[in-house]
């Protein structure tokens, strides 16, 4: 039986977990917290405390890491880089879930995976030197877009009064139905091609404004007003976000590992998810 441990099961690796096949595939994710084990042994997967691991499994046979870096660097490395290592060659497919903020600011240009990086925050950086760090197990790269999905979504948003249509001139974002992010782990799974990288977004990108409105216009509700960047009160998180602008390309998971987006643009997404 293929064995897949997740260091970290959140709303991406739970999205894939739940896609395999559970008579195939024995699922173990990590979390720091007890309440976050509960949460995946009550899906059906085995969840273990992060802490309390002090081996990687022998029957490990996948791996996906979505655990971000912190100030001094991957906290999956500074514990398992030696054990990683020793055991690089028994592993049929490791990924590392990373960001598409590695390309930093593009001015709304295109970027695809062979677009040098030049992030432009704190945080893009530390995913630029997370990717480095990990070529040691040549590992599949996936960069991943906005997601959102199922909980998590424009339509939540405008529902808790939370939503905001900031205006910045020429911002152009690009996004990801989780269920499209499990969907491409799975189809890699199937045609591994280590140390690959692959854009992970889907085929329109847009200003976020649009998204908000349209999200309204499926609701009934009228859109909140919009409020020039320059005016807008956000978090720094959310400031980040408006840092960059660029449009991103997926044309190579299409054509190399022939998948077929299950939401291409955020109108299908909205819509399922209504």
């Amino acid at each position: 039986m293929n064995h897949l441990l997740c260091f970290g099961f959140g709303f991406s690796a739970q999205a894939l977990a739940h896609r395999l096949d559970r008579e195939q595939w024995h699922i173990t994710g990590t979390s720091r917290s007890a309440d976050g084990v509960e949460s995946i042994n009550s899906q059906g997967f085995e969840g273990v405390l992060f802490e309390e691991i002090n081996t990687i499994p022998n029957s490990v046979t996948h791996i996906v890491s979505s655990v971000p870096p912190d100030q001094v660097g991957d906290p999956v490395l500074r514990k398992f880089k030696p054990e990683l290592e020793a055991r690089a060659n028994s592993f049929a497919w490791v990924a590392y879930l990373s960001t598409t903020g590695v390309y930093g600011d593009r001015a709304g240009a295109t970027v695809d995976e062979t677009a040098d990086l030049t992030p432009n925050t704190e945080r893009g950086q530390r995913r630029v030197d997370a990717e480095a760090a990990w070529a040691f197990l040549q590992p599949h790269i996936f960069r991943l877009a906005g997601i959102y999905g199922l909980g998590r979504n424009a339509l939540e948003s405008l529902k808790a009064g939370t939503a905001k249509r900031v205006i910045k001139q020429g911002q152009i974002f690009s996004r990801i139905h989780v269920e499209d992010i499990a969907g491409i782990l799975q189809a890699s799974i199937e045609k591994p091609n280590p140390s690959r990288i692959y854009n992970v977004a889907d085929d329109e990108p847009c200003p976020p404004q649009d998204v908000i409105t349209y999200a309204a216009q499926l609701l009934d509700m009228t859109p909140p007003p919009e409020i020039p960047f320059e005016q807008a009160e956000l978090s720094p998180m959310a400031k980040s976000f408006y840092a960059d602008s660029k449009r991103v390309s997926n044309a190579r998971v299409k054509e190399e590992l022939g998948y077929k987006f299950l939401y291409p643009n955020y109108r299908d997404g909205l819509k399922a998810l209504l």
